[in-house]
């Protein structure tokens, strides 16, 4: 509730999530109350870190500085995605966000690394801790105040989409469960003269590291170019097939330049003895309604097909039958038959799931076996195949 108070209160048509700046907003006020409560917590664990002489406080307090610097972070980098596309970049700078959360996931490793080393060093060479029980509640404190920052980074991480945002409130409930060791470290340390600093120290230091592993590999993916989400494979497929005259979509292919940056184009089967025009109007029409309702650049490439020939109905059929047997082929399209009377090529493209590792030699070893089953039945038909990936997983 008080999140959605803060992003009404600051943001501007804050549900207008498409507008560019709108989003930049966004970031901005998830920036701003990063670096308010981070500092404030470092100032507070420092605190009690030096009054106990625990390292395991001090680590966490440090954690927290880092945060703070991952929160400027933040802002530039939503301040430089944010700029419009130049000559150098055509598509727009809104990976630069990306690259912000990248810079932040080693920030985090970084500290983790130092605070292992220190905190060996510690159960080396134990000292006594303090215990006292103003500073262990504001350990406490500390923990509701980064559980509250975890939910309120993922609000507005999923209010925007937003991926450096989301790896931010995992960061943050990552911080809430390090802290909790701390605080049971301070708590247990009264009770024995066992180095559970040290230990503990070592299990923060451990979570700072996942945390940080965690937040690279989800910045990287997007950089790397990973599968778009099913969500949005699904809508533009639905959304493409809702207009008259397209009978089937394939060849998705959807590029990310950064969060609102999305460059999409697939195929469309249309009739072959529709007007160009016509057909051309279709198309046009579907491009532009379908880009502004998902707020995507969709390019539509179109696949005439003969939906009147018997013939070649009948040869897509046998087709559609023998590849039943193939279970590594999820599909086919873009059926076409060249030739007349029982001298024949049948051309189509075959679908394959992207995870099967399949080399040239497999690729080849498939055609001849298809080749094989149509021989069976049609000695002179030939088989021109094209081998796509399904890598959008669907």
């Amino acid at each position: 509730m008080f999140s959605k108070l803060l992003v009404k209160k600051f943001i501007k048509n804050s549900d207008d999530v498409k507008d560019k700046s709108v989003r930049e907003s966004y970031g901005y006020l998830g920036g701003i109350i990063g670096i308010i409560i981070n500092f404030l917590l470092f100032i507070i664990k420092l605190s009690v870190g030096l009054f106990s002489n625990s390292i395991s406080v001090i680590a966490d307090a440090f954690n927290n500085l880092s945060d703070v610097g991952s929160s400027l972070i933040t802002i530039f980098g939503f301040k430089l995605a944010g700029k419009p596309a130049d000559k150098e970049h055509p598509f727009g700078h809104g990976r630069i966000e990306y690259i912000s959360g990248l810079i932040v996931a080693f920030l985090v490793m970084f500290v983790g690394f130092q605070f292992i080393s220190t905190s060996v060093d510690r159960i080396k060479n134990p000292t006594n801790i303090k215990f006292a029980l103003i500073p262990f509640i504001l350990i406490l404190i500390s923990i509701l105040f980064k559980l509250w920052l975890g939910t309120f980074y993922r609000y507005i991480g999923n209010k925007v989409n937003s991926s450096a945002l989301k790896a931010t409130s995992v960061d943050a409930f990552s911080d809430a469960i390090s802290s909790s060791t701390v605080a049971l470290a301070l708590f247990i340390s009264n009770f024995t003269t066992l180095p559970v600093d040290g230990y503990m120290g070592v299990i923060v230091a451990l979570i700072i590291l996942y945390a940080g592993f965690n937040l690279i590999k989800d910045t990287l993916n997007p950089l790397l170019g990973s599968a778009p989400e099913p969500e949005l494979v699904e809508s533009i497929q639905k959304s493409v097939l809702s207009y008259d005259e397209i009978y089937g979509v394939h060849d998705l292919l959807v590029h990310n330049y950064g969060p609102g940056r999305i460059i999409a184009s697939i195929h469309a089967e249309v009739p072959c003895d529709i007007s160009v025009v016509k057909i051309h109007e279709i198309i046009d029409r579907a491009e532009k309604e379908v880009s502004n309702e998902l707020n995507i650049y969709l390019i539509i490439h179109m696949d005439p097909i003969n939906t009147d020939s018997n013939e070649i109905l009948q040869d897509k059929q046998l087709v559609e039958e023998l590849i039943k047997d193939f279970d590594i082929i999820k599909s086919f399209h873009d059926f076409r038959v060249v030739g007349e009377g029982d001298i024949k090529n049948l051309i189509f493209d075959v679908v394959i799931d992207s995870h099967i590792q399949f080399s040239n030699s497999d690729e080849l070893n498939l055609i001849r076996k298809l080749n094989e089953k149509i021989k069976e039945a049609h000695p002179h038909y030939n088989l021109l195949i094209t081998l796509d990936r399904d890598y959008l997983g669907i």
